[in-house]
C-alpha cells in the first residue's frame, strides 16, 4: 500500500489531535461538539465520521476531509481456539504491526496486547519478532488505534478493560510515543482506562525505566529478566550487554520506590539455558528484597526457533525453588498459540517482509 502523493499532504488521524486543534477545527460550532466528538473516537462504537450520528451530516463531511478516523487497515483477523484474536495491521505506509485480543479471567473483560514498533530491533533470540527486524517506530496515535479498533468492535463478551505493551518492538526504544500513547490511554476524556490497567513491558533499557519513573503515572512496569547472570542474560537478549542487571535492577528499585508499584520481572523458561534449579536460587538471591513478582512463561517455539521449551514438571520445580526463597511466582498461562499470537510469536508474515524492503527502499532514494 503505497503513501498518498507528495501533493496531498496525508490527514492526520483523528485520535492524535490535540483538544485544542478540535476546537480549531470545530470553530464556529457550538463548544459541546469537542466532547460529542472526543467521546465518539475514543469510547463509542463508531467507526468512521458518517457514523457519529450526534454530529451535524455537514460537520461529519468536513471531518472526513481533514482527518483520518483510524490509523491502522485490518488485513487479516485469526482466532484461537481458547478466544484469543490476532489482527494484522497495515499502516497508511504499508509497515506490518499485529495486535492481539486476549480473553482474562474476569467474565466480559479482555487485555489488549499492544505493538510499539513494527518489528523489533532489539534482536533476542528467542523471539520471532526479534528475528524481524525493526521496520519503524510507531506513532502513538498508531499505537492507541490498535486499542480503539477492538473497543469499537467488541461486544459485552469481550470488552477491553487493559493494554499491555507486550506486542512487537520495545517500548522504551519509541519513549516519546509511548509515553503520548500512555496519557492518552489514561486519560479520563479519552481512553479513559485506570492507569493501573496498564502495563509497558521492556527488555531492560535502564535509561527508560528512570524516565518512565517520573511519568508520575502508575502504570505497571514489566522488564524481560529470562537469567539471573550477565553472561547467559547476553545471549538470549543481546541489548543487555549495554545494561548489566546492576544497573537494571537500579533502575528497577527506583521504580518500585517512585511509582509505588510492584515491578513484573518476566522469564521465558528455555529447556538447558536458563532453567536449572540452581539459577532460580540465583534470580531469588538477585530480586530479594525488591517489591517484584516473577512471572514464568513456557517457551512458544515458532519455525526456525533454536530452543526447545521447558517440559512443565521443570517449569514448576523452577516456580516452586523461587517460592521456597520467598518470591512471588506465578507461570503465565499460554494463550493463542495456535495463531501464533502467544508471547514471541509475533512474526506479520510476508507483509513485514515487503514492510521492510519498502523502508529500505525509501531510505536509499531519500539518500539515507
Amino acid at each position: 500500500m503505497s503513501g498518498p502523493p507528495d501533493s496531498a499532504p496525508a490527514r492526520p488521524p483523528i485520535s492524535g489531535v490535540s483538544s485544542r486543534a478540535l476546537r480549531e477545527a470545530l470553530s464556529g460550532e457550538p463548544r459541546y461538539r469537542v466532547d460529542q466528538l472526543s467521546r465518539a473516537v475514543f469510547r463509542e462504537a463508531a467507526t468512521g465520521f458518517e457514523e457519529i450520528l450526534t454530529l451535524p451530516a455537514g460537520l461529519r463531511a468536513t471531518l472526513a476531509q481533514r482527518f483520518n478516523y483510524e490509523a491502522l487497515e485490518a488485513v487479516r483477523s485469526e482466532t484461537s481456539s481458547d478466544g484469543t484474536r490476532k489482527i494484522l495491521f497495515r499502516t497508511t505506509d504499508g509497515a506490518a504491526v499485529e495486535t492481539v485480543q486476549m480473553p482474562t479471567e474476569r467474565p466480559g473483560a479482555t487485555t489488549i496486547c499492544l505493538s510499539s514498533q513494527a518489528g523489533c530491533g532489539m534482536g533476542c533470540t528467542f523471539c520471532a519478532t526479534g528475528a524481524m527486524g525493526l521496520t519503524r517506530n510507531l506513532t502513538a496515535s498508531e499505537i492507541v488505534d490498535q486499542f480503539l479498533h477492538f473497543r469499537r468492535r467488541s461486544t459485552e463478551r469481550q470488552t477491553p478493560d487493559r493494554a499491555v505493551f507486550m506486542g512487537m518492538g520495545e517500548p522504551l526504544a519509541n519513549l516519546r510515543e509511548v509515553e503520548r500513547a500512555v496519557r492518552t490511554l489514561v486519560n479520563p476524556k479519552a481512553v479513559g482506562l485506570s492507569p493501573r490497567r496498564v502495563t509497558v513491558s521492556t527488555v531492560g533499557l535502564s535509561r527508560g525505566i528512570h524516565v518512565m519513573a517520573g511519568w508520575g503515572l502508575p502504570v505497571s512496569l514489566a522488564i524481560s529478566l529470562h537469567a539471573p547472570d550477565d553472561d547467559v542474560r547476553a545471549q538470549l537478549v543481546p541489548v543487555a550487554r549495554r545494561f548489566p542487571l546492576g544497573s537494571l535492577m537500579e533502575a528497577s528499585r527506583r521504580y518500585q520506590q517512585q511509582a509505588r508499584r510492584r515491578v513484573t520481572y518476566e522469564y521465558t523458561l528455555l529447556h538447558g539455558v536458563n532453567d536449572s534449579l540452581s539459577q532460580a536460587a540465583d534470580l531469588a538471591r538477585l530480586l530479594r528484597r525488591q517489591r517484584c513478582h516473577v512471572n514464568l512463561i513456557p517457551f512458544n517455539a515458532y519455525p526456525g526457533a533454536r530452543y526447545r521449551p521447558t517440559p512443565r514438571d521443570g517449569i514448576r520445580a523452577f516456580r516452586d525453588a523461587l517460592r521456597e526463597r520467598g518470591l512471588r511466582a506465578t507461570i503465565r498461562r499460554t494463550r493463542g498459540r495456535d495463531i501464533s499470537g502467544a508471547c514471541g510469536q509475533l512474526h506479520a508474515g510476508a507483509l513485514a517482509g515487503r514492510a521492510r524492503r519498502t523502508a529500505s527502499a525509501n531510505l536509499r532514494r531519500d539518500g539515507g
